[in-house]
């Protein structure tokens, strides 16, 4: 596991927006009293949210103290989590399924689109619109090579088709997530291949059309021995 540490310039403070702070008492409220810690992912989750994608030192230790929790104990949550961006973000956080099936299917050239469009790992575009990194697998093998882009994911991308959509997030047009293919979910293009023959889903039938025995009925009993 890579070391992760806090960046190096840092806001002299965070306080809790009404917003955030009541979504602090309705997290701690779903656990016992004296419990209030079991909420540090969730509240650390919607500070990050709060406090523009990342997590600032401050940021860190306002939710320690929201939960009476020592503020190393926090830390370490952070630093052990990648879900916790450590840094600044760009307003749209590129994270690169780099892991072999997205390898073998092309993610070296969605990298080099990233370099392209917006610089090297953890540079954040002079607008604040972009930042990227290679992470490790992200479990959409299937539509390889593919992004998750904030809480959403791009798969099955192409030079070509990735560009569009950073354009797209860029000028505010409105994206099609998940496969950018005419794939639906993790099925074949073109549809399902298997499985398809009615025959199959049909009492009495075998996959060639013939006709099977009926199986015996529910709760019919089992010959005894010597009948």
């Amino acid at each position: 596991m890579s070391v992760r540490r806090l960046a190096a310039e840092q806001p002299e403070s965070f306080v809790f927006t009404p917003e955030l702070e009541q979504i602090a008492v309705q997290l701690i409220a779903k656990y016992p009293e004296g419990r209030q810690a079991s909420a540090v992912v969730p509240l650390l989750w919607e500070t990050q949210k709060a406090a523009g994608g990342w997590l600032p030192e401050p940021a860190i230790r306002a939710v320690a103290d929201r939960l009476g929790m020592p503020h190393i104990r926090v830390l370490e949550v952070c630093t052990f989590y990648t879900m916790f961006n450590l840094e600044p973000v760009g307003k749209y956080f590129v994270q690169l399924c780099g892991t072999t099936p997205c390898m073998l299917r092309g993610a070296e050239d969605i990298k080099a689109v990233c370099r392209k469009k917006i610089g090297e790992e953890r540079h954040v575009t002079a607008d604040g619109t972009f930042s990227w990194l290679e992470v490790e697998c992200l479990g959409a093998c299937t539509n390889a090579p593919m992004v998750q882009i904030n809480d959403d994911y791009y798969e099955d991308l192409t030079p070509a088709n990735f560009e569009k959509l950073l354009d797209d997030l860029a000028a505010g047009r409105p994206v099609k997530t998940g496969p950018q293919n005419s794939r639906h979910g993790a099925e074949p293009e073109g549809g399902a291949r298997v499985l398809t023959d009615p025959a199959l889903y049909t009492r009495g039938s075998s996959v060639d059309g013939t006709s099977t025995a009926e199986a015996p009925a529910t709760g019919d009993a089992a010959p005894t021995p010597g009948e």
